[in-house]
């Protein structure tokens, strides 16, 4: 109630105010009934146990179902050491045993206990008449300047970066596995130096994915010493493109994509990417079934139910007629395709006296040019369900690492985070592939940003 209600309520006659008193009591009711019941697309971790639905599970039998073959572990190819156990008396009766009756040979797969490896490089320096300096060779086993290998500095900032786990952790998980101490400075000043040595090979995927023809876009919210910031990715099949600015709005996708984006953009109805021009857009069909599903939480009124009913039709329609395109001739999907568009048409065209009804009428008729664009173009999906699967990981590190705390932290978080993830969806492992791209830009690069000369 604000201050104005307040005071006209006063002004009323005892009737007309208790009349007042009882409708606001009525709406706040209900306003805390529908607090009560957690929105469809909030997260399970973020919604109370207390308002959890207590749902029955039901219990299946443990392991494959009947008639299934059984699996078990490949007997593996490669054996490293072999073992032979012979017992020369009886650990019952202590009995002398002669020759074995019988012989069985069993596999046995195991991680040795590793102590670090500590290596001693002697540089040597020559002189080039040629150049008139002194040239030598190059140490690709650690950052310039730096005590710690290469491996290890990768291989924490896989476990970090990617995997999600916090630094203190992985200090723990070093220490007892590796019996390698380190402290969580120490760890995180390597990192930033890899990332440091690494942004221009970050820039060249960023460079590449905005130049690709089909792109899926997304954003959620990031912390940068406790001020809320954003993180942006942008991500083709093979390459996955992070970014952490202060701003949501369009200029980032503006300065990233430029004014005219010349492929396909997948993304949701948030207004930023409609001041983006571009090929063709696909607006996600996920989040508008997810709206469907969260208004039918607060309104069940007869028009909001054929509305829905209608909307549901026509999208999954669409979807369906995807799914059989490559059973239908060319003349029948053309056909069916433009039925999808006239019932489209005649559905927006149509007078609804639901609010919320009105409220997605609005939205589908500044987007309804973008919505079957997945039927046009091969490769592009109705769901922006990729971009959403490369939030996953950093939706879940943020929630155990706090973010960031300094501009070269988020920095440093986007460029390996990139690396790493982009490795994933090209299938290679992430940490040799990001060792190995460190060790060549080590070749080519100098501390201060000179490439080494080998020979004249």
């Amino acid at each position: 109630m604000t201050r104005d209600e307040a005071i006209a309520i006063l002004e009323m006659d005892r009737e007309d105010a208790i009349q007042a008193i009882l409708i606001l009591a009525e709406k706040a009711e209900n306003y805390d009934r529908l607090c009560d019941k957690p929105s469809p697309t909030t997260p399970s971790g973020m919604t109370p146990p207390y308002l959890k639905p207590a749902g029955k599970r039901k219990r299946r039998p443990c392991g494959r179902k009947h008639g299934h073959k059984g699996i078990s572990r490949k007997r593996p190819e490669k054996i490293t050491a072999y073992q032979t156990h012979t017992l020369k008396s009886c650990p019952d009766c202590h009995q002398p045993l002669q020759n074995p009756v019988r012989t069985y040979k069993r596999y046995i797969e195991d991680i040795p206990q590793i102590d670090p490896v500590v290596t001693e490089h002697t540089v040597h320096g020559s002189w080039c008449s040629c150049c008139r300096k002194i040239v030598q060779p190059t140490v690709t086993d650690a950052l310039p300047n730096a005590r710690l290998g290469l491996r290890l500095v990768v291989f924490t900032a896989w476990l970090h970066y990617l995997v999600g786990i916090s630094i203190n952790n992985i200090v723990k998980m070093v220490s007892v596995f590796f019996n390698f101490h380190i402290s969580a400075g120490g760890l995180t000043q390597a990192w930033k130096s890899l990332a440091t040595l690494l942004e221009s090979r970050y820039n060249d995927i960023g460079q590449k994915v905005s130049a690709s023809a089909v792109l899926h876009a997304d954003e959620t919210g990031w912390r940068l010493n406790g001020k809320t910031h954003w993180l942006w990715c942008f991500t083709t099949k093979t390459l996955c493109y992070y970014l952490i600015t202060r701003n949501r709005g369009s200029p980032v996708i503006e300065k990233f994509l430029g004014r005219l984006f010349k492929g396909i953009l997948i993304c949701d109805f948030w207004g930023a990417y409609n001041k983006i021009n571009a090929l063709a857009k696909q607006r996600c069909f996920y989040h508008l079934f997810t709206e469907l599903v969260k208004v039918d939480t607060y309104n069940r009124s007869i028009p909001w139910k054929a509305f829905r009913k209608k909307l549901s039709r026509v999208l999954k329609d669409a979807l369906r007629l995807s799914e059989e395109k490559n059973h239908l001739s060319p003349e029948c999907f053309l056909r069916l395709k433009k039925r999808l568009h006239y019932r489209l048409e005649q559905f927006l065209i149509t007078p609804y006296q639901d609010k919320d009804a009105q409220r997605l009428i609005k939205r589908l008729n500044r987007h309804k040019e973008e919505l079957f664009t997945f039927l046009e173009h091969e490769g592009v999906s109705p769901y922006n369900n990729h971009a959403e699967q490369q939030m996953r990981k950093p939706v879940l590190t943020r929630k155990v690492s706090q973010q960031n705390r300094s501009a070269q932290g988020a920095n440093t978080q986007a460029i390996l985070m990139t690396l790493l993830r982009s490795a994933e969806l090209q299938g290679a492992n992430p940490v040799e592939n990001l060792l190995a791209i460190a060790k060549n830009a080590l070749t080519v690069k100098t501390p201060s940003g000179l490439a080494y000369k080998i020979a004249c």
